[in-house]
């Protein structure tokens, strides 16, 4: 499903209690008649609203309100109240390579026991020089800090959006496990790198590290 702009959602709550016109959701909702139509006209290019009747009235398209149906579902048997939007990017010099891995990517997340996916937005694959780019949007709770410390290590998110909730209070073996996570995953990771590198930018790389700065 297409995302929508934070205009365009509101006029999506409103529709999904009745098909209004165009006169109503701008009494209703306040957005300037010009800008209205413009989302308008935009929602039903991409096919998220259709016009029907006399005097016409907007819908919401099937799809859409059977996945704010789905998310409402999920919601209300969700355990978890860390709410994320995340970007995860891929990159790859075969496009079908490519969709096989982003397609991997999906279902390692919607396996994951400390996660609950409410949506994923898979984008096609631009061509990018020699190589393809393709994107995830992703909408999820997560169960804990120690969880969300893995997400970002074993998903590596180009960007991540907080929903909810607006503070959080961390029990202190959340915290614990979490770092000390964080140090497994650092250590392993510096390990890997140093065994690749050469003697020489070996020394190098420590000496970096442990000169005085500034």
């Amino acid at each position: 499903m297409a995302r929508f702009t934070p205009d365009q959602k509101r006029i999506a709550v409103l529709l999904l209690h009745a098909p209004k016109t165009a006169e109503e959701l701008n009494r209703q909702l306040g957005i300037p008649f010009d800008e209205l139509n413009e989302s308008l006209k935009h929602m039903v290019r991409l096919k998220l609203l259709r016009l029907e009747g006399y005097p016409q009235r907007y819908h919401l398209a099937d799809a859409v309100v059977d996945a704010v149906k789905r998310r409402k579902e999920i919601q209300e048997k969700d355990p978890f109240d860390l709410r994320l939007k995340a970007t995860l990017e891929a990159k790859g010099v075969e496009e079908a390579f490519l969709r096989k891995q982003m397609a991997g990517i999906e279902a390692g997340l919607r396996k994951e026991k400390n996660f609950t996916v409410y949506d994923v937005i898979r984008a096609e694959p631009i061509k990018d020089g020699s190589h393809y780019t393709a994107y995830l949007d992703v909408n999820l709770s997560i169960k804990d800090f120690s969880s969300i410390v893995r997400f970002m290590y074993f998903y590596g998110p180009t960007s991540v959006e907080v929903l909810k909730p607006a503070k959080i209070t961390i029990p202190m073996d959340d915290l614990q496990d979490a770092l000390m996570e964080m140090a497994d995953m650092i250590q392993a990771y510096n390990n890997e790198m140093l065994k690749s590198m050469a003697k020489d930018e070996l020394a190098s790389f420590s000496k970096s590290l442990y000169s005085p700065k500034g």
